[in-house]
């Protein structure tokens, strides 16, 4: 997908904020103080959303969403990732139904429209096999894109399941490979994206875990 140049509109939106816009007018006034409660807020009320609308989300939003991504940290620049971008229901609903004849069971269930928890725009991405990094970079490629999309008001949910099913089924080859990942690229997750129809509760997190270290 060709992205279009949205950095001036990026930096009227308030969803740059989740990504950095990188510079302040002549005369302005530093933008930290009043937007890091915008910030933290936007992290901590975001949720994981798996019943969506059935629009898909518009290309231009998407556009700023992924512009998003491409602005996160990655080891020594290298950009070791690469994405595709899939509203096309003959796409969706091609490999879903691939899916739902490996496990009629899913399938069968109520809410079942789709391998992508029915998610609208399908994110996919994919790591550089020669680098050992590029896992990390992708996750944090990942991160900015559905905080960028949450403060857009537009969820998400990160899936392993279609990833691994994806890879795994021979049927599902042929769609793994329209999505045309360069060679030495291996689909590594996919993301969701979608108009939420559902207001997920928070659930508690853990912080046990979690220690200074003197």
């Amino acid at each position: 997908m060709k992205l279009k140049n949205h950095f001036l509109l990026l930096l009227a939106l308030p969803m740059m904020m989740s990504c950095g816009s990188g510079g302040e007018g002549a005369g302005s006034a530093p933008a930290v103080v009043d937007t890091v409660g915008v910030v933290y807020d936007n992290i901590m009320t975001r949720r994981s959303v798996r019943k969506y609308k059935p629009q898909p989300v518009e290309r231009a939003k998407m556009d700023s969403v992924v512009m998003c991504g491409l602005n996160a940290p990655n080891g020594q620049n290298r950009q070791a990732y690469e994405v595709r971008i899939v509203d096309d229901p003959e796409f969706i609903n091609g490999v879903t139904k691939v899916y739902a004849e490996a496990n009629p069971e899913a399938a069968a269930a109520p809410d079942f429209k789709t391998m992508f928890r029915n998610a609208p725009t399908v994110v996919f991405i994919a790591a550089d096999t020669s680098y050992d990094m590029s896992a990390i970079d992708c996750g944090l490629l990942g991160g900015n894109m559905v905080l960028a999309a949450w403060s857009m008001g537009i969820g998400s949910c990160c899936l392993g399941s279609p990833t691994r099913f994806m890879l795994e089924n021979p049927a599902a080859k042929p769609y793994l490979d329209k999505l045309g990942f360069s060679d030495g690229y291996k689909l590594l997750y996919v993301i969701g994206f979608g108009y939420p129809d559902e207001t997920p509760a928070a659930k508690p997190r853990r912080t046990d875990m979690v220690r200074y270290v003197d």
